[in-house]
């Protein structure tokens, strides 16, 4: 097949490819770091002719055009299923609106419920098999492609090369439009240097982590240092099965911490649907056949995630209240991040056997004394949203201590909690367990 005719048949400037977009399209963006950075610029320079335009992304690197020239959302209403820093602060000036979902029922919600006008997605340039390379995100896209009337791929020389796995690629015959970008470098995460509270938080982390475990490590900085440090232990025999690739993976495989040796599949591969991070990152997942690119079909499904034993999640959240409900995603009516994987981890790795699930959060919000609110809250602020509810909690962290809340009563929870609050906070904590009748004359006085 003569694949490079194919190409320059249907390559296309981004200023034409744009103008297949109709007023009232549905337009599906690239997930992640595959969000068509270069095409978006575009499609909002044709703010006046366009009306109604739904624009649906996940977690957009920065902050959309389509957003930015239309504050009265006449042309453009941005939708987003998790968000990311940019679309976080276009939330709160009312010009973007989160999709609520489990991010591994995505594939399925795309395929019953989204009838996308128009697919718009960074990918690698096209390999001699006729193939674009989802690269640093795999995610839904397969499914969105199949699922599209028309797709576009914005060409990046700069995207790494990732194997898979399943559906890490779209063929150059599934595309209608090619487009040649200007190859501006990936977004980067930078790396946080983990603070006092961060590092403690870690150490009691990494003593619930045994040999032979399977490592799943969540978005922040607090998973990081976590992987981290186990970069840095003992450990022997770790694996890697995540929805997110961050860097601290490169560091457990680069120190021969994790081999995965003994994942139940994927034997020596280090599973992800989507990674964000640094160059290094990015460098170290090009052509590397110990990273397995899957949609998140394979990586979050929980009956999947859980035939390994000993899988591990590691998480952050904002607030848990003395129940045992976790709220990761707001603050308030504020809306923060998403629900992502951290569900789907959490539960699976209760099935697991041998598995924990570990929220991890610093005793307080804020480290200016003038300032600080404590994460364990007897109640959460109202309009948060319950991102684990409390039956399926398990182990919470802080740098106080590990306590594992499954199979506790209220009364039970209320007292582990109170153990690993900030001891300024845990008086006040008791007062209000003790209004709320989840405290007994049995609790102890911590």
């Amino acid at each position: 097949m003569d694949y490079l005719s194919e190409y320059n048949s249907k390559l296309m400037s981004a200023d034409e490819a744009v103008k297949i977009v109709k007023s009232g399209d549905w337009v599906h963006y690239g997930h992640f770091g595959m969000a068509p950075t270069y095409l978006d610029g575009f499609l909002a320079q044709r703010k006046e002719e366009l009306r109604g335009v739904k624009v649906v992304s996940i977690c957009y690197p920065g902050l959309p055009q389509t957003a930015l020239c239309d504050p009265t959302r006449d042309h453009f209403l941005l939708n987003d299923w998790h968000f990311s820093m940019g679309n976080r602060k276009l939330h709160d000036k009312g010009l973007c609106n989160y999709i609520p979902g489990l991010y591994h029922e995505g594939p399925e919600i795309i395929s019953r419920y989204h009838e996308p006008d128009v697919f718009m997605i960074k990918a690698a340039p096209m390999d001699n098999k006729g193939y674009f390379n989802f690269g640093i995100s795999n995610s839904m896209h397969a499914v969105t492609v199949k699922k599209s009337k028309k797709v576009i791929v914005e060409v990046n020389s700069n995207v790494p090369y990732c194997y898979g796995g399943n559906d890490e690629a779209v063929h150059i015959s599934d595309i209608d439009i090619v487009v040649e970008s200007d190859n501006k470098p990936l977004i980067e995460i930078p790396i946080q240097a983990p603070d006092e509270v961060e590092q403690a938080i870690a150490c009691n982390v990494l003593k619930h982590i045994e040999d032979g475990a399977t490592i799943q490590l969540g978005i922040g900085a607090m998973p990081n240092a976590i992987g981290k440090m186990i970069a840095q232990s003992d450990l022997k025999d770790l694996g890697g099965h995540t929805e997110m690739m961050v860097d601290a993976y490169v560091d457990m495989y680069e120190s021969g911490v994790m081999n995965g040796k003994r994942k139940a599949f994927d034997k020596g591969r280090i599973a992800f649907t989507f990674a964000l991070g640094t160059r290094n990152l990015y460098d170290f997942m090009d052509h590397n056949r110990a990273c397995a690119s899957y949609s998140v079909d394979y990586t979050n499904d929980p009956s999947n995630s859980s035939a390994h034993d000993k899988l591990i999640s590691i998480n952050n959240a904002i607030e848990v209240d003395l129940f045992g409900q976790i709220s990761s995603e707001s603050s308030g009516f504020r809306q923060i991040s998403g629900t992502g994987g951290q569900l789907d981890f959490v539960f699976a790795s209760f099935k697991s056997k041998g598995g924990k699930g570990i929220i991890c959060i610093s005793s307080m919000a804020s480290c200016d004394k003038e300032k600080q609110k404590s994460r364990i809250v007897p109640t959460l602020t109202p309009g948060s949203i319950v991102t684990v509810p409390r039956t399926i909690t398990n182990f919470i962290a802080t740098e106080y201590g590990v306590v594992d809340l499954k199979a506790r009563s209220t009364w039970e929870r209320a007292e582990l909690l109170i153990s690993i609050a900030h001891p300024d906070i845990r008086d006040e904590l008791v007062r209000e367990a003790e209004k709320m009748n989840i405290w007994v004359k049995s609790n102890k006085r911590v």
